[in-house]
Formats: C-alpha cells, structure tokens, sequence
C-alpha cells in the first residue's frame, strides 16, 4: 500500500479525519482540491452557536482541532440563551476567516504522518468482489492505495451553482466541482441524492451607514472553546443588525420567475432552518420584515457578511432589493449570494461508526452524509479518522451514546432515521440536554479521547487536576454550614441557619459570588469551575431524573442484535419494520426502537426472539 490512511477532502470534516489518523500513528495521505482553500468558512464567518457551540467543545475534549482554531482566530465572541437555562445555552464565535484558513493549513502541514496532496478524486479502488476499498483514483490519473479512506466531499460532489440564469459545475464560487466521483459512488450502488444550500451576498464595508445599523457587541470577557486554554485575548469586533422591507419583498416578489429555486432549475432540497430569502418572503408573506446579521470577515479585509439573507436571484437583483434595506441604500456587492446543489449519501447506508455498509473501510462524513454545517462536518470527520484508525489497529469501534454527547445524537440520528434535506444540530434533538452542557463536555469524554491515543499525558494531568478541584469546592459547599457571622453579614440567609452552602445554592435567589464573600476559601477556584459546580447543585434534581431516563436508555443499548441477525426470520415483525430493520441493521434494541416506523409491538416481538437466541 502507498499510505495506510487517505482523507479526501479539504473541508472542516476532512481535516478532523485526516489529523486524527495521523497522530495516531498511521500514515495518512490528505487529498484536496486546491491547497489554498483548506478550512474555508464557505458560509458565515463564525463558529459555534447553539448545540454547535456543545459540539465544538465535545471535539476538543476528544482530541480534535477545531476548538483550538476558533480560539486562536476569533474576532467576537457570546454565550447565546444567556437568559435560559444552562442546557440550552452556547458558545459562539465570529471568526477572521483568512486567518483561521491559513491556520488549519499550517497545522496540517506542520503534522507528522500526514501528507497534503493536489488533485480531484474521481473514483474508488476495490477488490474484485466489490466489497472492501483498497485505495483512490484522481482526476490526473494518480492510483493511491491504502487500508482505509475517508470521505468528506461537502458542497463539491458533482455540484452545481446558480445565480439567475447563471449556471455552472461548481461546489463554491470560482471553484471546480469534484465531477466522476458521484458517478462512481452509484454504479458501487449506494443510494446518492441531490441537496441544494445557499449563502448571501459579501458587500463592501466602507459602502456601508453604520449610523442606520443596530450595534450587536460580544461579550466583554472571551471564553475559550478549547479546555486546553484558560483565557483568551483577541480582539473585540462588533456585528450589526438590520433588517429588510416591504419594499425588498416587492422586488423580490416581482422577480421570484428569475429564481432558479422556483423556476425549477433546482431540483435538491434546501435546508429547512436555514431559508433563501426567497423562500422567507413567499412562504411568510405576512411577515413585514426579516432579521439581517451583517458580520465582519477578518481584521484585515473590507468583506462583510449578510447573515439571513442567502439568494440565488439575478446579480442585479440581488443589489436592487439590498438597497432597500436600511444601512444598506449604498451598498456595493463584492460577491454575490448564490445557490449551490450537490450530491451527497443516505446516510442509513453507514454503521455508527461511520463505514459504509457496502465498501468495507470506507468512512464517510460532513456534508456529503447529508448535514449542514462547519461543527456537525467536524464532528464526523473527527468519529470517521478515530475509527478508521480503530479499524486499522483491529479494535472495537468508538461509538458515542445520545445520552453522552450532541455527537452521539448528530450520528444516530444520520444513520438511523437517515435524511432528506440539510441535517442541522439543535438542542431540541438531543433528549438528555441536561446532561450534556457545554461545560460538563471534558467530563463526558475526555477519558475516551485519553484512552483512544488524541490525549497525551499532560492534558491527563490538567485533567486530573481540574477533577480534584471541581472534587474539593464540591466538598467544601456540602461542609461549610452558615453561621451567625455569615448571617451577620447576609441577613436573608438566616433561614439557612445551620444548613450547607450547597443546600443555599439550590434557592436561585443566592449564587455562587455570594457565599464567595462568605468564605474566602472558595475564591482559591476559578469563576469558571465555581459556576460548573453551581449548576450542577443547582438543577441537582433534574439531573438525577434525566439520569435515571439515562440508565433506561442505556439497558436497551446494550441489548445487542447480532450482525447475522435473521429478520425474515422473526414471525409477528410488520412487513414495514422488517425492510427497515434489514435496512438500517440496528446495532442494538436501542437503536432499532428509534427508526422511523418501528413500533413498539415490534421492538416487542424483537426482544423475545433476541431472549430465546441468548438462551436466557
């Protein structure tokens, strides 16, 4: 073999894939179209959000990049849902794009075991039954073999961009589609479809009135994504609001025949969360207005970014209907909005761990399973490089639990219930929120990434060490009991008398800053382990009752359904939910219980089979 490893694919999946494979010792060949446009931020110049910013953290604590770019690049940053409960709120970050680019390329260029190549992949390699790949073919001819390959094709396979009457192969704007290899992908015969995305106008910065602008500043103090670091000093750059008009609607209204979304041009469905204004102003047309984010791209350029507002209308347009809006009567458009449709993969077609069922050892992910966004495509790629690696060192695959990250919900999601349209991330999704805060993720699975070989020793340390401090505030708050000094200066804690902090702090009108002034002990921990523990004492009782719901989870996971597991076999299974158990071939009871049309008589009928075949 010419590698052991090759990632295709230069995209935010593709780097997770391709570093992970590397540092864990195998060497990795990373195939990408054009060097210069690794880690581009093809949409909005920020990172994080909400469930994204969970994710982004669960990468880092397993050993990924992508906390540590953001950290190093970012330009803004807010916690999001700062008003709502701990669950639902999140980290974001607007990011200089140029800057982060050029730092992911440097750290892959500067890792050993990986080696960053030029070129366009067009075909697979497999043995002569078709079952295992062995390796790549390029557009230029190259044949690269190697033991496992994964896939992150994004927005390129096959696609097409719009704008108007405007049509050309083009997976981002001035850049070739990846042309062969959807092709290729359907004669092995996996089930390929078609998805379209958007991304709006870039305009001139300087053509802009600031004073017609609503200023949206970040938070004053910046938290670091990576648990590696413990401050940030970046600079602090605002974003503005605006929004748009009757009269953007009229011109909008007025040209919807040019748009090639509904002149029937595109034929791939676009993400539901995530709309064309087009498809804002016809679908709510008695909405009188639409929230527009205007976002920086960088410290040094002038490009600024119309965040909710994406289109694939006439140029012309486009600069029409935007001078409408107020800030904007000037603007000067420096790239258009456009629509971009591409090929991407059922992803019921793949294991958990992200190999496809149909070619052993190849492992897809990012946007070409069908997902929208720079975290999700991360976070697939990261599971796709750990576990290709896995298979490579023939151990068990690493598979994570919905109950244990917004990762293990994204993936069984994808390859259990599949997808038709974008696939995007949201708290909503992930039954066991409680759980999984996005500052409780290195609790969750930094061990796992430890153990796995992306965590080396002295991140074990700062670990171990960050344990026993979170241990030792946790012991003092359950012993320190309030006395008649401490209601001497806090009068309304005279009720408490006797009680523990702990128990003070489960009264939300008492935080963490006050028993601070009380004992001078807790001020030896940071602000951030300090609000750690005070949450989780907090929402204590609904923590326990979602844990129990956990350990009801967790039974049916670990009832295991054998690979060779005879379906036709199983009398009583409806006709519907047999072909889709020997669709999706569930891993478990669990797994099986969440597929789109299994019913509960079923998962009945499947555990007393599953009962008799273990002779319990």
């Amino acid at each position: 073999m010419d590698f052991d490893a090759i990632a295709i694919g230069g995209g935010h999946a593709g780097i997770e894939a391709g570093l992970a494979l590397a540092r864990l010792g195998f060497k990795t060949l990373f195939i990408t179209q054009n060097l210069d446009c690794i880690a581009k931020l093809s949409c909005n110049p920020a990172i994080g959000g909400l469930a994204k910013g969970n994710v982004v953290r669960e990468i880092d604590a397993l050993g990924g990049q992508m906390a540590r770019l953001i950290d190093s690049t970012m330009i803004q940053f807010r916690i999001l849902n700062r008003s709502k409960g701990p669950a639902v709120q999140a980290p974001r970050a607007q990011a200089d794009k140029a800057a982060y680019a050029l730092l992911a390329k440097q750290t892959l260029e500067q890792q050993k075991n990986l080696s960053l190549f030029q070129d366009t992949v067009v075909d697979l390699i497999c043995d002569g039954k078709m079952k295992k790949i062995k390796g790549v073919v390029t557009e230029r001819g190259n044949r690269i073999t190697a033991g496992v390959v994964v896939l992150t094709t994004g927005t390129f396979m096959e696609a097409r961009i719009f704008i108007g009457d405007y049509m050309t192969s083009s997976g981002r704007l001035g850049e070739p589609a990846a042309v062969g290899l959807g092709e290729s992908l359907r004669k092995i015969g996996f089930e390929v479809g078609r998805l379209k995305t958007g991304t709006p106008a870039r305009v001139l910065k300087s053509s802009l009135d600031f004073s017609r602008l609503e200023e949206q500043k970040g938070d004053e103090i910046q938290l670091p994504f990576s648990f590696s670091n413990h401050r940030i000093e970046r600079p602090h750059v605002p974003c503005y609001i605006t929004y748009t008009t009757e009269a953007t609607h009229k011109i909008i209204r007025d040209n919807i025949k040019y748009s090639p979304l509904y002149g029937g041009k595109i034929v791939g469905i676009g993400p539901r969360y995530c709309p064309s204004i087009e498809d804002k102003v016809m679908r709510f047309p008695d909405r009188g207005r639409h929230q527009i984010f205007v976002e920086p791209e960088g410290l040094n350029t002038e490009e600024m970014y119309l965040n909710g507002i994406s289109s694939s209308l006439p140029e012309q347009v486009q600069e029409r209907f935007l001078r409408t809006v107020p800030g904007l009567e000037r603007v000067v458009i420096m790239k258009p909005g456009y629509a971009v449709e591409y090929d991407y993969i059922n992803p019921t077609q793949l294991y958990p761990n992200l190999e496809s069922k149909l070619l052993q050892g190849l492992f897809i992910a990012g946007q070409t399973n069908g997902t929208s966004g720079y975290e999700e495509a991360a976070a697939q790629g990261l599971l796709a490089g750990i576990n290709a690696a896995l298979k490579l060192q023939k151990k068990k695959p690493l598979i994570l639990s919905r109950a244990e990250s917004y990762i293990g919900v994204l993936i069984d999601d994808l390859v259990t219930l599949g997808t038709k349209e974008p696939y995007r991330l949201f708290t909503s999704r992930a039954e066991y929120r409680l759980c999984l805060r996005h500052d409780t993720a290195d609790m969750r699975l930094f061990s796992k990434g430890y153990a796995i070989g992306l965590q080396n020793n002295e991140a074990n340390e700062r670990f171990e060490a960050k344990v026993e401090k979170l241990n030792a505030i946790n012991e003092l708050l359950h012993k320190r009991k309030v006395d008649t000094h401490d209601i001497s200066a806090e009068p309304l804690l005279s009720k408490y008398k006797g009680k523990t902090f702990a128990r003070i702090l489960k009264d939300p009108a008492f935080t963490m800053s006050v028993l601070k002034k009380l004992d001078g002990a807790l001020n030896d921990f940071s602000a951030a382990l300090s609000t750690q523990i005070e949450l989780d004492i907090k929402y204590a009782g609904y923590l326990k009752r979602q844990q129990e719901q956990v350990a009801r989870f967790k039974r049916l996971e670990k009832l295991i359904i054998p690979s060779e597991f005879n379906y036709d076999s199983a009398k009583g299974l409806s006709k519907e939910s047999r072909e889709k158990l020997k669709t999706i071939r569930p891993l478990s009871v669990g797994q099986a219980s969440r597929i789109s049309g299994v019913r509960n008589s079923d998962i009945a009928v499947l555990l007393v089979y599953l009962t008799k075949k273990s002779g319990a």
